[in-house]
């Protein structure tokens, strides 16, 4: 299990726009401006396959139906290399997306262009975009790893979307995620 931290973009970034196909309904397909939330967005890296990701989904499903409802966009993506890893592929992607109960979309970038403009490293990887489009936040859920005995929180990403959503100040440092690396072509 490789152990790969966020790159870290810069906080201030513009999100960068995409269209890709939503495999939740496998008709559909999404840009960031067709998605992005009227308080803010967050934009989060996953796979099917990844343990680190497993370790987290519950307490992903829980964010983004906490914060859903209060106007933060959800937008999961899946960049992996799917000749490589079939297992990450769009119709797993949609049976992966039905067995979690996802109320958001899951995107596949065939391509990798999005996981690159995102300058994203591993699963999971989280950006979050307030109202103007602007980064405030790239890191982790919280401390918990798969095996370190640390409890899920979601205390890092939920800060910073109360942060948002209350007009408070964001910090600036913020941690890495760690997780399994983009699975590039």
């Amino acid at each position: 299990m490789a152990r790969t931290p966020s790159n870290m973009l810069d906080l201030g970034t513009t999100a960068p726009e995409f269209y890709l196909k939503d495999t939740t309904s496998n008709t559909h397909f999404f840009s960031f401006a067709d998605l992005k939330g009227e308080k803010g967005t967050l934009v989060f890296f996953i796979c099917n396959h990844c343990p680190f990701v497993h370790h987290v989904m519950e307490e992903i499903i829980r964010v983004a139906n906490d914060y859903r409802v209060q106007g933060i966009g959800i937008i999961a993506i899946s960049s992996n290399d799917v000749v490589k890893y079939p297992q990450d592929g769009p119709e797993l992607m949609t049976e992966y997306a039905f067995e979690n109960n996802f109320e958001f979309p899951y995107l596949f970038d065939i391509t990798q262009e999005v996981a690159k403009a995102y300058d994203a490293a591993c699963t999971p990887d989280f950006y979050l975009f307030d109202n103007q489009d602007k980064l405030v936040y790239r890191g982790q859920l919280d401390d918990s790893r798969p095996g370190n005995g640390i409890p899920l929180s979601g205390s890092d990403l939920r800060g910073a979307i109360d942060g948002i959503l209350y007009n408070r100040t964001i910090n600036p440092e913020q941690k890495p995620s760690i997780g399994c690396n983009i699975k590039w072509k």
